[in-house]
């Protein structure tokens, strides 16, 4: 099931001859109401793309009727031209649906300062329009368009009781924190006022896609807008729409993670017992962040070493000399020395958890992250050739 589950939505994708390789490269997903309430979180990299420049206007409101998503190039850094082409094809959405163009958000995911041809934009815009018109339930293809170094499309459903939410998500590297490097957008049937989706939004993304840090690097492009459409006519509590939409969060999140590039092991790392919950997320970003755990990772070494020296890098507040530390069940490291035999650690699986005890308070948080690989450094070698 896709991003069309809820009711109240359709969804396209479409061919618009922005990659070389003819592959689905745009997205229409559109809300038919009867409400239009929204809410919107984009990167906090200070470098922002057009597209993300025209949206944050559009969002202010909290009413978006509808999102419209190429691959192929980022418009990020192509100056007032790109901004000019982002406008043009929220103008041309909006003719196509009768909507105004400041209820359209745009989304754009592809490489910095590669001018798309807006020509082929607006031809793609009436092609997934009109495409929009027959299949509605396009879901599938609008996920698969939105798609750049992925392997997978991203979608997932949950179900709530007589209401749904669902999601579409893209990002396969530079997943870092405040946000990841992704496009997500996320439908609900429920009748939720758009100050409480924003509430839920901004609590679902803290601990999912907030939490993810692959390669430590920010995109200019992040953007997660969900939208209700008020169709099921169900009220859900706030805590009730909250855990359902932090679920969904989670499972595009986890699926981020597992397509991460050339990635061999999806490490969690959980900080406990931490005096707040930002020392335990500052702690775990700081491991996920540390290139020699990650190729210790990468290698099978299960080397803790590298995990107390990245905890100390950190302001939280512990005692140096009584950190403990297990690799996959296996306490490698007790009151800061050596205990378990680290031998006893099996890295041969894909999964890897590293469970960090600062004993200074009560608090807990897990951050996600992946190997360095020979693969992923390869990729992004040759990324913009």
């Amino acid at each position: 099931m896709s991003i069309t589950a809820p009711a109240g939505f359709s969804a396209a994708g479409v061919a618009a001859g922005l990659k070389s390789t003819g592959a689905l490269d745009l997205a229409l997903v559109v809300n038919h109401g009867p409400t239009f309430d929204s809410a919107t979180v984009f990167t906090a990299n200070r470098c922002k793309a057009n597209p993300v420049l025209w949206s944050q206007e559009v969002v202010k409101d909290g009413v978006v009727h509808a999102v419209v998503l190429n691959s192929g190039g980022a418009n990020c850094y192509t100056g007032a031209d790109g901004f000019q082409t982002t406008h043009a094809v929220a103008e041309k959405v909006a003719e196509n649906l009768g909507i105004g163009a400041v209820d359209v958000v745009v989304c754009s995911t592809g490489l910095i300062g590669l001018v798309n041809s807006r020509e082929a934009l607006l031809a793609g815009v009436d092609a997934v329009s009109s495409a929009l018109a027959t299949t509605p339930e396009g879901g599938d293809d609008a996920a698969h368009a939105i798609m750049t170094t992925d392997s997978v499309s991203k979608q997932a459903v949950v179900e709530g009781s007589g209401w749904r939410v669902a999601g579409m998500a893209k990002g396969a590297g530079m997943l870092a924190p405040q946000l990841a490097t992704m496009l997500v957008v996320l439908t609900t049937d429920a009748v939720v006022p758009a100050a409480d989706l924003d509430a839920a939004l901004r609590a679902a993304t803290r601990v999912s896609f907030d939490r993810l840090d692959s390669d430590g690097c920010m995109s200019t492009n992040d953007t997660v807008t969900l939208m209700a459409s008020g169709a099921s006519g169900i009220t859900p509590s706030l805590p009730d729409f909250t855990e359902a939409l932090t679920q969904l969060c989670t499972d595009l999140a986890m699926q981020l993670l597992r397509d991460a590039e050339g990635a061999d092991h999806d490490i969690a790392i959980t900080t406990l017992n931490a005096a707040t919950e930002d020392d335990a997320v500052a702690v775990g970003r700081s491991v996920a962040r540390s290139n020699l755990f990650k190729a210790a990772v990468f290698g099978k070494d299960p080397n803790w070493g590298r995990v107390l020296a990245s905890i100390g890098t950190t302001d939280a507040a512990f005692d140096p000399a009584d950190l403990d530390v297990a690799m996959n069940g296996v306490w490698v490291c007790r009151q800061s020395t050596p205990a378990e035999d680290p031998a006893g650690v099996d890295l041969s699986g894909r999964e890897v958890t590293v469970t960090i005890d600062l004993k200074a308070g009560t608090e807990r948080a897990t951050v996600w992250t992946n190997d360095l690989t020979h693969a992923y450094v390869h990729e992004n070698s040759a990324y913009s050739s």
